[in-house]
């Protein structure tokens, strides 16, 4: 199970690299007046990539529980395809009108944009207040949708995950080290680390996006929750001063060694490995990271002993250290065309239900409200469960706005940022230039 989520993890934020030409062909595909069959389904289809088993194995035991209902009216039907193949494969059923009544919604906001925008995708939000479940979707979740929807509610949150950074308690108090809330704390406490022989940060730098990460979250806190919005709209360029910064403070972490040895060739699951097998004392990561915690074939150091903080503030910054990261996973959405009365009713018992099934059967997360109390797993998991309950707004990541093209340049060349074959300079004109030239 952990190797299936954590396959699933490292395909899904590598996701927003997927090409543009496969983004241009499904636009090409959903041009004109939105088509796709208006015939009653007779099935609760369900298309989703094969590396996540969450979402299939709850829905799966919704349909034979709580949701019985429901699926005896509407069977469940699930069909996968490999999460390399999904936008191919939405852009043969979009095109052949035959997209099914609920569906992984595409690798990048930009492509399940071009599907609602063509008449494709439900208005979840307005299905969702009409049944009287629109409550029943966690504040902060809805926040972090319309963040990378434009305003709109596009999908729904099957899962719902914060950032942030796990830390080694014990590593902690043996070196005197409280828990950083400000950048110079947490790079005084790295230094303090670094001297004592302990690898201050885990990372994987083939991956990209944990580097990354850490720019964003420099920038969030030093300019504000808009950074990257006004990127994106044109009212900044990565290649200002104050977002060269951002780069070079992230550089300057791998200059003085706090990410190790070779962290450009370090992937997904060795990063994972150094963290929870106590080789270094944080590890930036999502909340997804709770079930490796979880797992004590996994995790040597102890669920006791892993704490979580937020970025910390930069001084003098604008932004706000309870705003935290977050996404939505690989997001699922609904057929516009085959939403009736039989799908709502399976919506509306996903949504009073979903949350507290996924918690209590596989320790995820998710941006439905729990109908009962689970009892959290450690306290790490509880903590960060109720972080989650408690935030209104929350921040995206770093490429979150950008352009396919760009995503792929930034995380291909996050580890020589940090490895200092590239200055901060040349990273961000680097990135700035794939977003000129969409």
């Amino acid at each position: 199970m952990n190797t299936v989520r954590s396959a699933a993890r490292r395909v899904r934020f590598a996701s927003l690299g997927a090409s543009t030409a496969v983004l241009a062909l499904l636009v090409t595909a959903c041009g004109g007046s939105g088509g796709g069959s208006t015939a009653a389904p007779k099935e609760f289809s369900y298309l989703t990539n094969t590396e996540n088993a969450t979402v299939k194995t709850a829905l799966g035991t919704l349909a034979k529980g709580a949701c019985a209902d429901a699926n005896k009216a509407l069977p469940l039907k699930v069909e996968t395809v490999p999460q390399t193949s999904l936008d191919q494969k939405l852009q043969l059923l979009a095109g052949q009108g035959a997209l099914p009544v609920q569906f992984a919604a595409g690798n990048a906001p930009a492509l399940t944009d071009q599907l609602y925008k063509s008449g494709k995708i439900a208005d979840i939000e307005g299905e969702l207040k009409k049944l009287g479940v629109l409550d029943r979707i966690e504040p902060g979740a809805i926040s972090t949708i319309k963040a990378l929807y434009d305003g709109k509610m596009e999908v729904l949150p099957y899962e719902y995950n914060i950032e942030g950074i796990f830390y080694n308690k014990k590593v902690f108090r043996a070196n005197g080290i409280e828990e950083p809330r400000t950048w110079g704390r947490l790079t005084k406490a790295a230094s303090t680390l670094q001297g004592k022989g302990v690898q201050p940060f885990s990372a994987s730098g083939q991956q990209g996006w944990p580097l990354t990460r850490l720019i964003s979250g420099y920038l969030y806190r030093s300019l504000g929750a808009d950074a990257l919005e006004k990127v994106r709209d044109g009212k900044a360029k990565l290649t200002d001063p104050a977002y060269v910064k951002a780069a070079q403070a992230v550089a300057d972490l791998g200059k003085k060694g706090y990410f190790g040895k070779g962290v450009g060739s370090v992937d997904y699951d060795t990063s994972f490995n150094t963290f929870l097998t106590g080789k270094a004392a944080m590890f930036y990561m999502g909340s997804w990271a709770l079930t490796n915690i979880a797992d004590k074939k996994q995790n040597k150091i102890g669920a006791a002993d892993i704490g979580f903080m937020p970025f910390p503030a930069v001084a003098g910054g604008k932004g706000s250290i309870d705003e935290y990261p977050s996404n939505v996973g690989l997001a699922m959405t609904l057929n516009k065309k085959t939403f009736d009365s039989k799908v709502g009713d399976w919506v509306g018992c996903v949504a009073k239900n979903y949350g507290s099934t996924a918690l209590k059967d596989q320790g995820s997360i998710s941006g439905f409200k729990p109908s009962s109390p689970v009892k959290a797993a450690n306290a790490v998991s509880g903590d960060v469960r109720d972080r989650i309950s408690r935030t209104r707004r929350n921040v995206l990541w770093f490429e979150a706005l950008f352009s396919t093209k760009a995503t792929t340049v930034s995380q291909t060349n996050a580890a020589q940022l940090v490895s200092g074959s590239m200055s901060a300079q040349q990273f961000m004109r680097t990135v700035q230039d794939a977003l000129d030239s969409k």
